[in-house]
């Protein structure tokens, strides 16, 4: 894209050259730093964010707690005719949102438009939610009493975002914490914040419609603004969505203070291939898994456990795709693989390459950044001769580690031998070894796949994962009880006052 159509795509999703970082009901007068959104295809300036201080925070969370206060009146019901149409205002925005997603980030354009599906999904299945936040109902020991359990609203939620999913994984926490009755803070990634600012704006039309109150507050910033968030005793929820090192310091800091956090953060995860897999079927599992989005997946395919007697077959056609995966503006509908984030994933990548070399790995393709503009680099594969050090680590670039294995005991155990524990998958024909891979003694991660990739998940279902990953649990299933605080309610409808476990306390 020229400046000419950035800057019409830009207005078309009110946005400005220079850019408020904060949101409480109204754009403030943000006093902090610039903060340049820069565009990792050409390395050129996109549009400028003036970063929200804490005493912008503090006006920020003010409101949350005021928008709660009034938001949690509203019946679920019609919290979900509100999210219904958000929904429908991301169908109207989807292909420049979409776009902006591709020109900040650097995926893709149809892996921006399916972000941005993801987000209308998910408005879809929160509306569903908002007439489904079951409680239960138990019988009392006691004569003539009722018991049942209710869930509500939990209060102002924090929300911390990756740049690798700038706009779809707020709507995973968004689109539910708003059926459920809650406000929310929004910090993104610093690297994308134009994302943030056009969805924040989209949203907030919505409810300036219905006289809804401002549950959406916004406050980009650094980790100065992270580090008041999570402190913040008026928040009872963060949800987190990046680094372990960053998990580990908001998990302490929420736990100390009693509160709840819900963390998303690193994957490494490894897809095995059996000796009787559908071998085409798993290479197209294989390919997208690991140089989709240029590796800068949580769920991106990094370790490749072969089992020996197909081993040699797979290396070579995978060595020999590589060269041919289309490298360059993702705007480009050719164009298969964007750029990394920025000029430290390089750097990253490389470092990560050559300690796989040290440790005994040998590259068979790629390895090297392209001389171009932005920060494009060749998907690449390493052999390992198992599971060194390096590949426990998460580097978040396009490299695949391959190792062979023997048998399914072996591999299991080399699957699960890293501290991560996101996703997983096997290719197999074999219903025995499926099972085994899905059971209490197969796959330790929160995702375990059959005969599908490990990247990409449907948000019908839980998302998240165990060990390192955080345990946390967004999108479908029951993970809106995640959002929502559980109350037990004791009725007595007799004339005595019984106590439980027949206790007798008369005087």
């Amino acid at each position: 894209m020229d400046k000419t159509e950035i800057n019409a795509l830009l207005n078309e999703l009110g946005l400005e050259a220079e850019n408020s970082g904060a949101f409480d009901g109204t754009w403030l007068d943000t006093q902090g730093e610039w903060l340049e959104s820069t565009n990792p295809t050409t390395g050129e300036v996109i549009a400028k964010v003036r970063q929200a201080t804490a005493e912008d925070y503090e006006k920020v969370a003010a409101q949350s707690v005021e928008a709660f206060r009034a938001w949690r009146e509203w019946p679920a019901p019609k919290r979900g005719e509100i999210v219904r149409q958000i929904g429908d205002a991301l169908r109207e925005y989807k292909d420049p949102l979409g776009q902006l997603v591709t020109l900040e980030m650097g995926k893709i354009y149809s892996e921006g438009l399916g972000e941005v599906q993801e987000m209308i999904d998910m408005a879809d299945l929160a509306v569903g939610m908002s007439r489904q936040l079951f409680g239960k109902t138990m019988h009392s020991e006691r004569f003539q009493h009722r018991m049942y359990e209710q869930w509500h609203p939990l209060g102002p939620v924090g929300i911390i975002t990756a740049f690798n999913f700038p706009v779809a994984v707020w709507a995973w926490n968004a689109c539910v914490a708003a059926v459920c009755g809650d406000s929310m803070i929004w910090k993104p990634s610093e690297v994308t914040p134009l994302t943030a600012i056009a969805t924040t704006k989209i949203a907030q039309a919505v409810l300036e419609e219905n006289d809804a109150p401002p549950i959406f507050g916004l406050a980009i910033g650094g980790r100065d603004i992270g580090e008041v968030m999570t402190a913040d005793s008026r928040l009872p929820l963060i949800s987190a969505t990046g680094s372990v090192r960053m998990g580990r310091a908001v998990g302490q800091v929420v736990a100390g203070r009693m509160a709840r956090s819900l963390l998303e953060l690193g994957g490494n995860n490894g897809l095995i291939v059996m000796d009787d897999a559908d071998l085409d079927l798993a290479f197209g599992g294989i390919l997208f898994g690991s140089v989709g989005t240029a590796g800068q997946r949580c769920t991106t395919t990094r370790r490749l456990f072969l089992h020996k007697d197909i081993a040699a077959g797979v290396i070579e056609r995978l060595v020999k795709s590589y060269p041919t995966i289309r490298i360059g503006d993702p705007m480009d509908d050719n164009t298969l693989m964007g750029p990394v984030i920025h000029e430290k994933a390089i750097e990253d990548m490389m470092a990560a390459i050559e300690t796989a070399k040290e440790q005994g790995g040998e590259v068979l393709v790629g390895g090297n950044r392209i001389d171009r503009p932005g920060y494009f680099v060749e998907p690449t594969i390493v052999k390992v001769p198992g599971q060194i050090p390096i590949t426990c680590d998460e580097t978040f670039a396009p490299i695949l580690y391959v190792m062979e294995f023997e048998d399914l005991d072996e591999v299991i155990e080399l699957h699960n031998a890293v501290p991560q524990g996101l996703s997983s998958s096997i290719f197999t024909n074999s219903m025995r070894t499926a099972e085994r891979f899905l059971s209490h003694a197969g796959s330790d991660c929160g995702i375990a796949n059959v005969n599908i990739g490990t990247s990409g998940a449907e948000i019908g279902g839980a998302f998240g994962g165990e060990k390192e990953t955080g345990g946390g649990r967004e999108a479908g299933s029951d993970s809106w009880k995640a959002y929502m605080r559980r109350q037990t309610n004791t009725l007595n409808w007799s004339t005595e006052l019984p106590l439980a476990q027949g206790v007798e306390f008369d005087l």
